[in-house]
């Protein structure tokens, strides 16, 4: 029998742009019962992923092209905070917004996109 070898846990991190991290300016954007909603959906992601399970789409969704969305509820409006995976099992959170419609704007999308082809994820 083959020895298994274990795989890295899931971590994440946020994506810095021209010396700027739009997820902490999204997060900076958000009352206090907010921020702390976003930062319970990202760990619950964590959590549920490094369990082997899959998040359920309430939770969080692949949108398209390996880009996906964690998807937070407040009280009278939705976020969502976008994501890629990098090597070693390393999510990156690109930004985040606060919707206006029923789907994710494409714009949004190929905002998370330029930043992962730009390499500026870790």
């Amino acid at each position: 029998m083959g020895t298994m070898q274990a795989q890295p846990p899931y971590t994440y991190d946020f994506a810095k742009v021209d010396d700027k991290v739009p997820m902490i300016e999204f997060l900076d954007s958000l009352n206090v019962r907010e921020r702390a909603r976003v930062f319970a959906s990202i760990e619950k992601l964590i959590e549920l992923k490094n369990a082997g399970l899959n998040p359920k789409e309430n939770l969080s969704k692949h949108l398209t092209d390996g880009i996906f969305e964690v998807r937070v509820s407040f009280e009278n409006r939705i976020a969502r905070a976008l994501f890629f995976y990098q090597a070693d099992r390393k999510i990156i959170f690109s930004h985040g917004f606060v919707k206006k419609t029923h789907k994710t704007p494409v714009s949004e999308i190929q905002r998370t996109m330029a930043i992962r082809m730009a390499g500026q994820g870790a």
